[in-house]
Order: C-alpha cells, then structure tokens, then sequence
C-alpha cells in the first residue's frame, strides 16, 4: 500500500484505465494534427532540423541542461531538509512548534511557485536584499517545494507502526533519539519513491528560471532560438529534452515502489 493513499478498487482502477486510453488517444490525435500543420507550413524540412545534428548545438543546450540540474539538486537538498524539519515541526508535542510548521505547510502549498519567484525578483531587491541570480531561481524553488517535502516526510513517520517508538523508549532512547535512529530510517524508504516523484516536478519548476533570465534549457533554448530562427526546431529538441529526464526519474520513481512494495 501507497504511504500518501489507498490503492484503488476494482472500479476506481477500471476508470483510470478508461481515462488513459482516452487521454493517450487524444494526445496521439494532437500530435498527428501538429505534424499535418508542420509539413503544410514547410517545418519538417530537413534543412531545418539539420543545425541539431551538430555538436555546437547540442554543447550549448547540454550547458542549459546543466544549469538545470545543478539549480535542481541544489533546491531539492534545501528543500529536503527544511520539509524534514517542518515535518517533524508539525509532530511536535510543543504547540509553539507545530502551530508555525502547520502555518508554513498548509499557506506555502497553495501559493504558485511563479509568485515566489516574482516575489524575489521584484519585492526583496526594494528592501535591500538582491540575491544572485542562481539564488534567484533556488529560494523560491526552496521555499515551495520544502511544504511539499514536509508532508511527504510526515506520512512516511506517521505510517511507521507506534510499537517502533514505544520499544525505543522501552530500551532507554529519548524520544529525539528513537525518531532520529529508528523512525526516521525506516520512513524514508519508505517514501523514496514519492521524494523521486516530488523531484521530478521540482526539475520541471526549474523551467521559472526563465523568468529571472537564469541559463537553464528553457532559457537557452529561447536564446538559440532568438539566434537561429529556428523557434518550433528549438522548442521541440527542448521539450524532448526535457521528455527523456523526467521520464528517465519517473521509472525510476516506479522501480523503488516496486521494490519497496516487494520488501513490504
């Protein structure tokens, strides 16, 4: 069983079998509809697409690409340890810890990581604090994602059985220690797999970098693109780009539920 939900029933399950096929079906429609419009429009020609079978091109992008994932590791490391520390905020027995760590969770969910962007951009600068513009993309990544993380890590603590803490303060452990040498481990394998999913889409978030002008594959691809001509080439080899990460971490993600659910 799935820490954050229940596994489906037999007709849930029919149902999301029955909304894939549709979905897969016009999404294949969508594209055959765009591939018409591209050869009537001379886009598929093969003068235009032959600038992305040389290194130049692909070194300039693979730098965008890069900067990409070193703007995601560098978010989702913060923003892991401020979502464990939330979490475990939220699971305190103080009330002047939890109430915060609720407060922070349950505001920061429903505020578009596009705000928080717009926020460092334009608010902070007015107050004296204009971070670099790496910094730019990573703070509000940070702060939006670590509500996320913080939920993740408290039902991966929550779905830990009680008998665990309560034989660690049998044994003598104090209760920071039970959490940090018994708890703790056991729930993050468990949640692997959601903390996988979770830094698929924060690698995707990273596209915001595009607002703040940071060299990420979005924004290099809107530079190439301002250079070349070539807009819906670029836009394309960018989004298949994007096509192979993600999916390569979604299949990851799915490989340690399934391995997580075979040691279960």
């Amino acid at each position: 069983m799935s820490v954050l939900f229940d596994e489906p029933g037999p007709r849930a399950r029919r149902r999301i079998r029955i909304a894939t096929v549709l979905g897969v079906l016009a999404a294949v429609a969508l594209v055959a509809l765009a591939i018409r419009q591209f050869a009537a429009n001379g886009q598929l020609a093969p003068e235009r697409w032959q600038p992305y079978a040389t290194w130049p091109m692909w070194r300039y992008l693979l730098d965008g690409l890069w900067s990409t994932a070193l703007a995601a590791v560098v978010s989702a490391a913060l923003s892991m340890a401020l979502g464990l520390v939330l979490a475990l905020g939220r699971l305190s027995e103080r009330r002047w810890l939890r109430a915060p760590s609720a407060a922070y969770v349950e505001v920061v969910r429903v505020i578009p990581a596009l705000l928080l962007v717009y926020v460092v951009l334009f608010a902070l600068p007015k107050y004296g604090l204009d971070l670099p513009l790496f910094w730019k993309l990573v703070v509000p990544l940070t702060v939006s994602n670590a509500a996320a993380f913080a939920e993740i890590f408290r039902a991966g603590i929550l779905s830990i059985e009680r008998g665990q803490t309560e034989a660690g303060l049998a044994v003598g452990l104090s209760r920071g220690q039970t959490m940090r040498m018994i708890v703790l481990p056991q729930a993050a394998r468990r949640v692997l797999p959601s903390i996988v999913s979770q830094s698929v889409g924060l690698l995707k978030d990273t596209s915001l970098g595009f607002v703040v002008s940071y060299g990420e594959l979005l924004y290099s691809g809107k530079v190439l693109a301002s250079y070349n001509g070539l807009v819906i080439q670029t836009y394309v080899v960018v989004a298949l780009v994007y096509l192979v990460v993600n999916a390569s971490l979604s299949k990851l993600a799915r490989v340690l539920e399934q391995r997580s659910r075979a040691r279960a």
